[in-house]
């Protein structure tokens, strides 16, 4: 198995705040392999486009790596500077935005943002510069003669693929997409991903894609990480999660989207909000809503436990029986099992909310 380009070990993200520190990510691990691609969701709030913005250095203060490390192609990337940085953003990452109409210089043509990526990591040549910017253009599938538009000239589909495009100048080995899909509709939603795929296979570089939406990355991520209130709720290959999520979280969110087959079913959405960062649940972040809830849940905080091929951030799957069983550790004041929300009970027809943003 080829070594991994990327290892994430315990990365914590810290926002100070007057009323204190704000973790937005708490002991994130994984590793990406060539060619990779790892699908990140969660709600609003989560903390998922921290954790891609820690990665690529992005973060800006008041956000702050507290702990852990960043390894990229055997190089740590914590404590690089600017000039250092550089070096390796476009040229072996790169960072597709969120929004292409803010991430694109709007009084810049889209060929003139292109030269200005090529020429800021050596290439002067100004033929070599309009033969790769039509290169790419044509890889995402828009015409070269769009090189002489500027962003809001273009459709939204049109100025997300000219981020791809312009992501794609120096073939990287890691893109990292931070929710590209988001202000695009279903149909233009589908052709992105397919598109984004068939970049992927053909030049073979790896992908960390966030998303609000699971079904989106369902069938083009090869694992897939779910993440609640800063830390990975459950983490494996995505089919396993998909038809078989162990985790309750996880379980609620596939259980909010509709199906477009069989009957007809009420959807079930999750109650009540995403905790207050500031202040954490003493155990389980999800204990508040959960409807497995165990009173041992709230005072003990689950680590990521093995179970089958996925990683479990849940009691319910701990190698301890008696947790698993809801019997609080030895000197613990918990009490016998509890639920706080039966199946079919009330939570089933809640919406939900979504969390303050720390994203």
């Amino acid at each position: 198995m080829p070594d991994p380009i990327l290892q994430v070990s315990e990365l914590t993200v810290e926002y100070a705040m007057e009323r204190g520190a704000v973790r937005a990510v708490q002991d994130v691990s994984f590793d990406l392999g060539p060619g990779e691609f790892i699908g990140v969701v969660g709600e609003s709030g989560c903390g998922k486009s921290t954790l891609l913005f820690a990665i690529a250095q992005l973060l800006v203060p008041p956000a702050e790596i507290t702990g852990g490390s960043v390894t990229f192609q055997g190089r740590s990337l914590v404590g690089l500077t600017d000039r250092q940085l550089a070096a390796v953003r476009w040229k072996d990452l790169s960072v597709v935005m969120q929004s292409a109409m803010n991430a694109l210089n709007p009084v810049k043509s889209i060929g003139a943002q292109f030269k200005d990526a090529m020429r800021a990591h050596g290439v002067t040549s100004k033929s070599e510069i309009a033969g790769r910017s039509a290169e790419v253009l044509r890889m995402v599938g828009i015409d070269p003669v769009h090189l002489k538009s500027y962003p809001f000239q273009l459709s939204g589909g049109m100025r997300q693929r000219s981020m791809i495009a312009m992501a794609m100048l120096f073939t990287p080995d890691l893109v990292i997409m931070d929710e590209p899909t988001s202000a695009l509709d279903v149909v233009a939603q589908r052709s992105l991903m397919v598109q984004i795929k068939e970049l992927q296979e053909r030049l073979g570089f790896a992908i960390i894609f966030v998303t609000h939406d699971m079904s989106l990355v369902s069938h083009f991520s090869d694992r897939l990480m779910v993440m609640y209130a800063g830390q990975v709720a459950e983490f494996g290959p995505t089919r396993e999660v998909f038809d078989a999520p162990r985790h309750p979280y996880s379980i609620g969110l596939l259980d909010a989207f509709p199906s477009i087959r069989g009957p007809r079913l009420p959807l079930t959405g999750i109650p009540g909000a995403p905790p207050d960062l500031a202040r954490p649940p003493a155990g389980c972040r999800f204990a508040p809503r959960c409807p497995q809830v165990m009173d041992v849940c709230r005072t003990t905080p689950p680590e990521l436990y093995p179970a089958g091929p996925v990683q479990v951030r849940c009691l319910l799957h701990s190698p301890d029986q008696n947790l698993r069983n809801g019997t609080p550790p030895a000197g613990s004041a918990t009490g016998d099992v509890t639920s706080v929300a039966a199946a079919g009970g009330p939570a089933a027809n809640v919406a939900t909310e979504e969390g303050s943003a720390d994203e």
